[in-house]
């Protein structure tokens, strides 16, 4: 969430899909439609066996379980973030009205009328107010999906003209929900740490003061979802994101397995746990981050609220010398996160492209 302008680039004619949606166009606008290889495949044929395979993590065995509880937890943590890459946890300790509250003044911020809403631009090459992030060309396709991201910490990465003064509440209701949902990211890494046979403080004390965004998408419904993405592929920069899906949503987060989309059906009350590239880098690639994307409905909205939580931007990362063995040769180099996040939000959303910045070259390893 590193703010990084760039040098000005063109990047043609984006319409709001919110004010497209009212329009009621009868074709969708073509920079919206996808190649025929990346649209999704709406198929309803097997969605209820993919959705119990999700797995899912009770935080409340982990931290004030028996022993017994403990282990089988902390066991289902650790195959979650090794053959899944995402899990949905529940009894996570947020009171589940500030859930209901960061939801209902997410809503209220999208449903502002656009010339209020366009008082905090997201800026071309950075990742902070609204519009659409990660568009660095004319041609490039759009995501059917209006973003509003912020930085929330330290405070130095916080850009104060794009809180906005509307909803009643947003900016208080932002900052006790981002005061929640860090104790929960270190609670979290503190667990996955111990999964991995490490000290439980392991990433805490590496990641120095952590840096914390929250954005929220919203996806109007689509007359043709069938053409459209909501978000492109992509994994995430982030050690851990936290995802709240709104109530009643339609079901929009698909992730990739086995070459396969899945989609994530979200339990009541939960949230959606992920690991970020930089926990693949840090354990040596034995837990990765997971190429994920959303997708639209034809009569339904979908409210995403996602937060991101990452190390200080001068720390310097690698893998963690305990995974890394005869067996797991290094991976992946040495570098500043500061840098990786640089990287990262200059590059359009695409897979784990963005990764490859930090992996070596395994002929070059072995010889």
């Amino acid at each position: 969430m590193a703010p990084v302008p760039l040098s000005p680039v063109n990047l043609g004619h984006i319409d709001d899909v919110q004010e497209l949606r009212k329009a009621k166009p009868t074709k969708i606008p073509e920079r919206f439609v996808r190649d025929e290889t990346e649209r999704p495949s709406l198929s309803k044929t097997n969605l209820s066996s993919a959705y119990e395979t999700i797995p899912v993590v009770d935080l409340s065995k982990l931290v004030r379980g028996s022993q017994d509880e403990f282990q089988t937890e902390i066991s289902k943590l650790a195959v979650s973030c090794e053959e899944w890459g995402f899990f949905q946890v529940v009894n996570h300790g947020i009171d589940l009205d500030l859930l209901g509250s960061m939801e209902k003044v997410g809503k209220e911020f999208f449903m502002l009328p656009l010339e209020e809403k366009q008082k905090y631009p997201m800026a071309p090459g950075t990742v902070q107010g609204y519009g659409q992030a990660f568009i660095f060309s004319e041609d490039q396709k759009l995501d059917w999906c209006n973003m509003f991201a912020l930085g929330v910490e330290p405070q130095f990465i916080r850009v104060p003209k794009l809180w906005p003064t509307k909803p009643h509440k947003f900016s208080e209701t932002v900052e006790e929900y981002s005061r929640e949902v860090r104790r929960l990211c270190q609670k979290l890494l503190g667990f996955i740490a111990m999964s991995l046979g490490l000290n439980k403080d392991t990433f805490e004390e590496m990641f120095g003061v952590a840096v914390q965004a929250v954005r929220m998408n919203y996806y109007p419904p689509c007359p043709r979802p069938d053409l459209v993405l909501g978000l492109s592929p992509h994994s995430d920069g982030s050690a851990l994101t936290v995802l709240q899906q709104g109530k009643g949503n339609s079901v929009g987060l698909q992730i990739l397995k086995d070459n396969t989309w899945i989609p994530v059906q979200p339990l009541p009350n939960a949230l959606v746990i992920n690991i970020g590239d930089t926990i693949e880098v840090l354990t040596n690639g034995r837990y990765q981050s997971v190429e994920h994307r959303a997708v639209t409905n034809k009569e339904k909205d979908r409210l995403s609220i996602v937060t991101f939580y990452a190390p200080s931007y001068d720390i310097e990362l690698g893998p963690i010398p305990q995974l890394v063995n005869g067996n797991l040769p290094c991976k992946y180099k040495r570098y500043s996160h500061g840098e990786y996040s640089k990287h990262y939000v200059t590059n359009k959303l695409q897979g784990k492209k963005t990764l490859e910045f930090a992996k070596i070259n395994q002929t070059q390893n072995s010889s």
